[in-house]
């Protein structure tokens, strides 16, 4: 048996092919560095995303499958594409700074984002389990090397081997998940699972809900879900800032994009099975990371409890499983990134080479030693929370909507309890900011100007004001989208 590449087979996997060809070269280049600046590695970085994101857009509206169907370049996989490469293109921009400040001259760091992005657009391309696996273990690697790259902190030390030691054994469920979905059926390409399910009374294998079940546990700890969190607020508080922000968006709209294709084109026919435990899951989640995320004095802990919570609205719009409960997952993940690494952004540019400022108490008055970063920090928290006029609105009044539309209406009951909830503890930062005066240990001068941070809380601030006010565009595309998953369901 032969096989010969065509056409479609290259163009289906060449954006990611290029994200990849860009962080070996970015390892090459810094072998020949000899202690220059790091920015040139970050700059060729840069030009790698843009690059792939232009060959990413010129898909667009094909639906190019490609070596035997286990790859596809179809809208869904394009869109969530963007989103990841805008997580890459912010993370490079932020680091600049702070890699120089904090003295990591490890050229290594921005191959391994690049890597990392890599890893997360092949687990969004993929029909194909083993693929789909693949992709995840690149990204994991690339993370865990990632987290521990403070190499003389005790905590980033720490968090990396928590991270890695966690990650390996949900590694183990996924792919003994993945394992009896192949026994069942005979196979690992997603639609032809979704094929056998429909056709055949697999639905009462018992090898089908075990597989469903661990595969449901290997994704609950890439996504952070409850009870599979307990390492988020560790890692997320020991990892360098810059990661944490990488961490807080590009793996878990990864995650998502890949559950969405296993429990809507592989599984969805089972959707009146599986429907209750992601209903329970989506609330446990959500309440218990917002409750929790109320007590924290560290602003990076609260992030990371604060994610735990998005993951489960976002995990509600899964339990809809129509088109516009999926639509809105694809609009909620890029509100998300443009919040959360406008945040970051901040928090980068506050701090200098003698201290992170990353707690509550750091805080106090900024809104009035810097106003303009002030105020840009007051519209990422009121699209965290979900005010009108904010992207985040927008995110949650689609999945809320599309809940109470198909019948869950204690769901939306839910989603709408924590989040106000998550107006305490979003707003404790603003109240902090500008109705406290500050003190020795916060921010006593205008944190210096830096470029490409300007740059990245600028784009991220336009993009979740624009979202809020015209979402028409990007809320059309994630329809298109998902409309492709929903054939077989």
């Amino acid at each position: 048996m032969t096989f010969q590449l065509n056409t479609n087979d290259m163009l289906s996997i060449l954006p990611f092919t290029l994200v990849f060809a860009v962080g070996m070269l970015v390892l090459l280049l810094e072998t020949l560095r000899k202690g220059k600046s790091m920015k040139m590695l970050a700059w060729v970085s840069l030009g790698g995303v843009v690059l792939a994101c232009v060959a990413n857009r010129q898909l667009l509206g094909q639906g190019l499958r490609g070596f035997g169907g286990s790859v596809v370049a179809d809208d869904y996989a394009v869109v969530f594409n963007i989103i990841f490469l805008a997580v890459a293109f912010f993370t490079i921009l932020i680091s600049m700074r702070y890699l120089e400040d904090r003295g990591i001259q490890d050229g290594e760091y921005y191959a391994l984002v690049l890597f990392a992005t890599g890893g997360m657009m092949v687990m969004a391309s993929s029909l194909d389990l083993l693929m789909i696996f693949v992709g995840l273990e690149i990204l994991s690697i690339s993370s865990y090397i990632l987290t521990g790259m403070l190499r003389r902190d005790h905590k980033s030390n720490e968090a990396a081997m928590k991270y890695f030691l966690l990650g390996a054994f949900a590694t183990g469920f996924l792919l003994y998940g993945m394992v009896m979905l192949y026994g069942a059926t005979g196979t690992i390409n997603l639609r032809e699972i979704g094929t056998h399910l429909a056709v055949t009374n697999l639905g009462q294998n018992p090898y089908i809900w075990f597989g469903m079940g661990l595969l449901i546990v290997g994704f609950g700890f890439k996504l952070s879900l409850v009870p599979f969190h307990m390492w988020t607020p560790d890692v997320y508080e020991g990892a360098p800032t810059t990661v944490t922000a990488f961490m807080s968006a590009g793996p878990k709209a990864a995650g998502f994009a890949a559950l969405v294709r296993v429990m809507v084109e592989g599984l969805g026919n089972l959707h009146d099975h599986w429907w209750l435990v992601m209903w329970i899951l989506a609330a446990l989640t959500m309440t218990l990371g917002n409750v929790v995320a109320i007590w924290q004095d560290n602003i990076k802990r609260m992030l990371a409890y604060s994610s735990i919570a998005h993951a489960g609205y976002i995990l509600a719009a899964l339990v809809v499983a129509n088109i516009e409960g999926l639509s809105a997952i694809v609009f909620y993940g890029l509100v998300y990134t443009l919040g959360n690494m406008g945040v970051f952004a901040i928090l980068v540019l506050a701090s200098d080479k003698n201290r992170e400022r990353v707690t509550f108490e750091d805080y106090r008055g900024f809104g009035y030693v810097s106003p303009l970063l002030g105020m840009a920090m007051l519209v990422f928290m009121l699209s965290l929370i979900g005010i009108p006029l904010t992207g985040g609105f927008v995110g949650k009044f689609q999945i809320f909507k599309a809940a109470v539309e198909q019948g869950y209406l204690w769901l939306a009951v839910v989603g709408v309890i924590n989040s106000v909830i998550s107006v305490y503890y979003y707003l404790r930062l603003v109240v902090v900011m500008y109705m406290q005066p500050p003190t020795g240990a916060s921010l006593q001068v205008r944190p210096p100007f830096n470029l490409a941070l300007t740059v990245a809380i600028a784009a991220s601030l336009a993009g979740v004001v624009y979202l809020g006010i015209l979402p028409s565009g990007w809320l059309d595309m994630s329809s298109r989208s998902v409309s492709v998953l929903m054939a077989g369901f």
